[in-house]
């Protein structure tokens, strides 16, 4: 009798700590009607970059493989990571480096299905400075905007100028967003160049108020830049969570496999009259073009390459400081699988 009450204030304590700590069992998916209710995050809704989560709702292939989701926005990916491990979404469309980022913290995420190999991102610099930043090694002294410190254009702004040859303190990295408030730092002096993606980019080069410094929408230009590919773009979920619902992470690599071979077989126009009409922003032939400019970038099979996969720990063991101290240590193989993606494919094979 004494050992089951002792065993029952074990029991209480901890159930205590967990609402204390707000700790969720993350390895525990909802259910209603017996379909899965995964909520997904994405690292900006409407960037072309992340184009194939909505895209994915709109072709009705996440019904279509018995599983509801709910999509939501979220302009950092930082923020977007945030939400992951405290629990409040099951999975997140975002940057593949999160995973060896959190990895150096001693926390586990797991990429299932790569949706590109390189960023999709553009550096831009302003009208007004064009003249005299020509390439990173003019970052010296400047004003760059990143998503937000931590983001992935954080990292990548860091490479950019640490393989020019310069150090952190040499430039200073300025939370600007995405979308309006990137625009809005950079007209109005905030930022004297940034990293951001389309529709962003073919807004402000087409009417004159920036320019292309650096591009990273396609296979040449990552390889310029970062001395290689980059993947970027995917659908990550705890490791947890990974090994305790197979099936229905199958559900979600099923879905999202089923979009990027979509996307290989049907032209900007047809995509984007496939997207919510509010995407396009008043203006659908500059969203056609912003689809254009970078849907090349998505690999179109939904596999990781493990060359990329090396690149990416090989530029944050230089750049990132919570990899760079631990960067031997990092497993790579735990921060990505291409199981599901594979099975997908077999699945479409006739």
């Amino acid at each position: 009798m004494k050992y089951r009450k002792h065993i029952a204030v074990v029991l209480l304590t901890i159930s205590a700590l967990l609402l204390v700590t707000g700790c969720r069992d993350s390895r525990r998916i909802p259910t209603e009607n017996g379909r899965p209710q995964i909520t997904i995050m994405v690292g900006g809704l409407e960037k072309v970059i992340y184009l194939p989560a909505m895209l994915t709702e709109r072709l009705g292939f996440f019904q279509a493989n018995d599983i509801d989701v709910h999509l939501l926005g979220e302009q950092s990916g930082a923020t977007a990571e945030t939400a992951l491990l405290t629990g409040d979404v099951q999975a997140v469309v975002g940057f593949y480096d999160h995973t060896i980022d959190l990895q150096a913290k001693d926390q586990c995420l797991k990429t299932v299905v790569q949706f590109a190999d390189v960023p999709g991102e553009v550096e831009l610099v302003s009208k007004q400075d064009a003249d005299a930043i020509r390439s990173p090694a003019d970052f010296k002294g400047r004003n760059l905007g990143v998503t937000s410190l931590g983001s992935s254009t954080d990292f990548l702004t860091q490479a950019l100028a640490g393989q020019a040859g310069l150090r952190t303190s040499d430039y200073t990295r300025v939370k600007v967003g995405a979308g309006q408030t990137f625009i809005a730092g950079m007209n109005h002096n905030g930022i004297d160049a940034g990293m951001t993606t389309d529709p962003t980019v073919a807004k402000m080069v087409t009417s004159g108020d920036a320019r292309v410094l650096v591009d990273m929408r396609n296979e040449q230009g990552t390889r310029a830049a970062l001395g290689g590919l980059y993947p970027a773009a995917s659908l990550y979920l705890r490791c947890e969570t990974v090994a305790g619902h197979p099936d229905i992470v199958q559900k979600l690599a099923n879905s999202f496999v089923q979009t990027l071979q979509w996307i290989k077989t049907h032209s900007p126009e047809e995509i984007a009259a496939t997207m919510p009409g509010q995407y396009a922003g008043g203006d659908p032939k500059l969203y056609v073009k912003s689809i254009a400019d970078s849907i090349s970038m998505f690999n179109g099979d939904g596999l990781m390459k493990p060359e990329g996969a090396q690149n990416v720990l090989r530029i944050l063991g230089q750049y990132s400081r919570n990899v760079a101290p631990v960067q031997e240590r990092i497993d790579l193989d735990a921060t990505y699988t291409n199981e599901f993606v594979e099975k997908a494919q077999g699945a479409r094979k006739p």
